[in-house]
């Protein structure tokens, strides 16, 4: 276990379905999950048929549900990073209103990516914005709290989950767009393959360890 002052970092290995049932411990902490295969992961009420399981089961890619709601979001062990951000109730940075709520995770990877080379970053402090695709596939979406480059691609999205304990903030960048699997395994996007390559712009390609200790480092500690 590493941190930056009152955050601690810890990892965590296991397939996608084991990461997202698993409950942490209601304490401030930055959580590193690296999954051991690739998996779609559903939103909590999306209806399976969303995606393609035959094109998953070809392919090696695994699909798994979360208890957050939204679309489906691609989880690789090589091309994204997924980190966990946790804060108890009552922690000086909670916040009532589960918008504003995500507002301090979007600022603190704007200012982690800026340390990485990518600038002209936006956190979405607004409303969540839907469109035709977001609720089959969370990064075509404009979520609160999510960064944004100047062209609307996605940068960070980022889903909350809210006990009587804590909110768990479940973050997730690519180092590598994969717009090949998604077509494929969604049958909605298959008609604008153009649309789907120019949905996210991907972050440079590091160690997700060295991404997790940025994040912690620009994390308030209020």
């Amino acid at each position: 276990m590493i941190g930056s002052q009152d955050w601690a970092i810890e990892t965590v290995e296991a397939g996608a379905q084991a990461l997202h049932s698993s409950d942490l411990p209601a304490r401030r902490g930055v959580w590193l999950m690296r999954p051991t295969r690739p998996a779609f992961v559903l939103g909590s009420s999306q209806q399976a048929a969303d995606v393609d399981a035959d094109f998953c089961a070809r392919r090696s890619i695994d699909i798994a549900r979360r208890r957050s709601g939204g679309g489906a979001v691609l989880v690789d062990p090589v091309d994204s990073v997924w980190i966990d951000i946790v804060i108890p109730r009552g922690d000086s940075l909670w916040v009532d209103d589960v918008g504003r709520a995500m507002h301090f995770v979007g600022r603190a990877w704007c200012e982690a990516l800026a340390a990485m080379g990518i600038g002209d970053l936006a956190v979405n402090e607004g409303p969540h914005v839907v469109n035709d695709w977001s609720k089959t596939l969370c990064v075509a979406g404009r979520g609160t709290g999510e960064v944004f480059v100047a062209t609307g691609a996605k940068v960070v999205g980022v889903s909350q989950r809210r006990t009587r304990s804590m909110a768990r903030f479940q973050c997730v960048a690519f180092f590598a767009w994969n717009a090949e699997s998604h077509l494929g395994a969604m049958p909605l996007l298959r008609d604008d393959p153009a649309r789907v390559a120019g949905l996210v712009n991907v972050i440079p390609v590091d160690d997700p360890a060295h991404v997790a200790a940025r994040i912690a480092a620009a994390l308030p500690v209020r």
